[in-house]
């Protein structure tokens, strides 16, 4: 049985930091991601990375948040910097393995200006 479990979401200033974390249980996975949905807006992906290494970042965020992970214990990383309000969301962890996707159920990510 999958899980994922979030944490590390909370309220911060504009210009603070935050890092979550998602373990992962059940399986090993290809690549792990964090999404993000703000009120009124689609799910969209904000990081991924490879079993590999290899990551991406949507144009937003690129050169503030920092995707990584840990193999050895199954978790992946989202370590955000320079938050702005905009930032503000429920932050998902995805994992996909052999075609199959799987979510967190969501932590909070609340930026005040």
């Amino acid at each position: 049985q999958v899980q994922l479990v979030e944490s590390g979401g909370g309220l911060v200033q504009a210009g603070g930091s935050l890092r979550l974390s998602c373990a992962a249980s059940g399986s090993r996975f290809s690549t792990m991601a964090w999404y993000r949905q703000a009120p009124g807006k689609q799910r969209e992906l904000v990081a991924s990375v490879s079993s590999g290494g290899d990551t991406t970042y949507i144009d937003s965020v690129k050169g503030r948040f920092t995707i990584s992970r840990d193999n050895a214990k199954n978790t992946v990383y989202l370590e955000m910097n320079s938050l702005k309000p905009e930032d503000t969301g429920v932050y998902y962890c995805n994992a996909r393995v052999f075609g199959h996707s799987f979510w967190g159920q969501g932590t909070q990510v609340t930026i005040s200006s």
